[in-house]
C-alpha cells in the first residue's frame, strides 16, 4: 500500500485524485505545515527538499514532485484514462499539457499564493501579487484558446491529467472573479469537477481555501 505524506493547505490533495480515480488504496499520513512539521528532522529525511507531497511506493521508495508522482501512478497502473500510452498519438500533447500546467502555471501560481518568497519587504506584496495574476491570467488565456478549439477537454473528447491539473489550479483562484473571459476553462473545470470520485475532494479544496482566506495566519504563507 501506498504512503502519502500531505494534507490540507498542500498539493498532495492533487495526487489523491490520482489516486481515487485509479482507485488505488493509500494511507494519508498527515503533514500540518503550519506547525512546519514538512520541516522536521524525521520527514526531512522522506524528502531532503522538505515539501508535500511525498509518496512511499510499495518498494519502500520515496516519491516526491506531485506532477511526477502522478504520472508515475497514472503509468505503474496502467490507468490509460488519465495518461495516454507512450505509443498513443495523444501523447506527445499530453505531455505538452501537462509539462504547461507545471512549468508555466504552477510557478506563478505559487507567486500569487507566496509572496513573500519574492519580495524583500511587506509592501512589494500586493505588487508581487498582481504581477503574478497577470502571468497566470496570460497563461490561461492561451489554454482557454486551446481548448476553445479543440475541447472540451485538453484531448478534445479525452479527460486527461492535464485536465484534473489546471482544474485543481484553477479553483484556487475562483473567487476572484477573474474566469469569465475563459469560457473554454470554465466548460473543462465543470466537467472535471462533477467527476463522482473528484467531486468530494474538490469540496474540500474548496472549504480549505475559504479558510486560508478567512485566517489571522494565512496557510498559504506557511508552505
Amino acid at each position: 500500500m501506498y504512503i502519502l505524506y500531505g494534507g490540507r493547505f498542500t498539493r498532495s490533495l492533487m495526487v489523491e485524485m490520482v489516486l481515487a480515480e485509479g482507485n488505488i488504496d493509500y494511507q494519508l499520513r498527515e503533514i500540518d505545515i503550519l506547525k512546519n512539521e514538512h520541516r522536521s528532522t524525521e520527514f526531512l529525511k522522506i524528502n531532503p527538499f522538505g515539501w508535500v507531497p511525498a509518496l512511499i511506493t510499495a518498494e519502500g521508495v520515496a516519491l516526491y514532485e506531485t506532477h511526477a508522482i502522478n504520472l508515475y501512478l497514472s503509468e505503474r497502473h496502467q490507468l490509460v484514462h488519465l495518461a495516454p500510452r507512450a505509443d498513443e498519438t495523444e501523447r506527445g500533447l499530453f505531455l505538452s499539457g501537462l509539462f504547461t500546467i507545471c512549468d508555466d502555471l504552477e510557478p506563478v501560481m505559487k507567486r500569487y499564493y507566496y509572496p513573500h518568497r519574492f519580495s524583500l519587504n511587506d509592501a512589494d506584496i500586493p505588487r508581487v501579487k498582481q504581477i503574478a495574476l497577470n502571468d497566470a491570467l496570460d497563461c490561461l488565456k492561451v489554454i482557454d484558446g486551446r481548448l476553445s478549439e479543440n475541447g472540451p477537454y485538453h484531448l478534445g473528447d479525452r479527460f486527461s491529467l492535464v485536465d484534473l491539473s489546471l482544474s485543481y489550479w484553477v479553483a484556487l483562484i475562483y473567487y476572484l472573479d477573474v474566469l469569465k473571459p475563459f469560457a473554454a476553462i470554465r466548460q473543462c473545470m465543470n466537467l472535471v469537477m462533477s467527476r463522482p470520485k473528484l467531486q468530494p475532494m474538490f469540496e474540500y479544496q474548496i472549504e480549505w481555501n475559504k479558510e486560508s482566506l478567512q485566517s489571522a495566519k494565512a496557510p498559504w504563507s506557511m508552505l
